[in-house]
């Protein structure tokens, strides 16, 4: 992986998208399995359907994961000095979902260059779920 350089950046310079296949049956069945996120909103459509959803919805924290890979994709997990996300809307199933991150902030601390990001997941309609930032270290 090679680093990108804090000196070659700028405020407005966006990192290399994240783009997902859309979200399936399967692939939140296996997040379950993975996360020991058992709520049934994720996989059980009858219980979607009592609670006036039209159908299983993603869970939160996987699309936090999809923004954390985004980061890790660009930088290693160890340049990383803050992530923080807020949910902004349910992400359905059959989405696909585009991971994005966009430089906000240049700036220095205890001697290392950090830059901060804003960070989002959207699906093709350019709909939000979930928007954070993230602070990382660079050469």
């Amino acid at each position: 992986m090679t680093l990108p350089s804090f000196d070659a950046l700028q405020v407005g310079d966006v990192i290399p998208a994240l783009e997902l296949p859309p979200v399936s049956r399967l692939t939140l069945a296996l997040y379950c399995g993975a996360s020991g996120d058992h709520n049934p909103i994720h996989v059980d459509t009858d219980f979607a359907a009592i609670a006036g959803l039209p159908d299983v919805i993603a869970h939160g924290m996987l699309s936090m994961g999809w923004l954390a890979r985004l980061l890790t994709n660009w930088v290693p997990q160890t340049a990383i000095r803050d992530y923080s996300v807020r949910f902004a809307a349910m992400t359905q199933v059959g989405e696909k979902i585009t991971c994005t991150g966009q430089v906000t902030e240049k700036f220095e601390v205890n001697g290392e260059r950090r830059v901060r990001l804003s960070l989002t997941t959207a699906n093709a309609d350019g709909q939000v779920k979930l928007a954070g930032d993230a602070v990382v270290v660079l050469p």
